[in-house]
């Protein structure tokens, strides 16, 4: 699994940077940058999303569900080949699909908006951006929970612990042997 892992993660990188490549490369839109605020000079307005989105809001998404499988593919790849479980492979891909989730309900309320012209709110913000606030840090929840959990199942097992130590005695025996010379 390592060797594929390092393909995963490199096939991730490739198409994350020929969506980047796409983006560069579409049709600008006038105004993306914004446009001048009607009352308050050297402020700038968002002008109309749709419009700015309608090139490269797909690229833009399919980047952001890379990026994340990316974090899961990297958080995977810091764990000890050895501990990687089926059972481990299972929560990594579920963690990658709640943080997709997440993703998928911020992008749909910006679009339900941009169809609609309706906000609706939730803990004081438009739905769109408590999606952003709430659910973004919440979809790297399961990475810690794993992290701390699963510190001495998948991080650093006692087994690990045991080689470290007898590499320290190792280590502080042979610089005793060479400060005796």
């Amino acid at each position: 699994m390592g060797r594929a892992l390092i393909y995963v993660i490199f096939a991730l990188c490739a198409a994350m940077t020929l969506l980047l490549l796409l983006i560069l490369l579409a049709e600008p839109v006038a105004g993306a940058g914004g446009v001048a605020h009607p009352v308050f000079e050297g402020m700038r307005r968002g002008g109309d999303g749709a419009a700015r989105l309608q090139h490269i809001g797909a690229y833009a998404y399919a980047f952001q569900a890379l990026l994340l499988a990316l974090i899961v593919a990297l958080s995977t790849l810091g764990i000890s080949e050895r501990h990687r479980s089926a059972r481990l492979r299972g929560y990594m891909i579920s963690t990658f699909l709640f943080s997709a989730f997440i993703l998928w309900r911020m992008v749909a309320s910006h679009q339900h908006f941009l169809a609609t012209g309706e906000t609706t709110y939730f803990m004081g913000f438009p739905a769109a951006t408590a999606w952003a606030i709430y659910g973004v840090w919440a979809g790297a929840v399961p990475l810690m929970i794993l992290y701390v959990a699963g510190f001495r199942q998948y991080i650093y097992t006692e087994d690990d612990e045991a080689q470290f130590n007898a590499l320290l005695e190792e280590t502080r025996a042979q610089d005793t042997q060479a400060g005796a010379r």
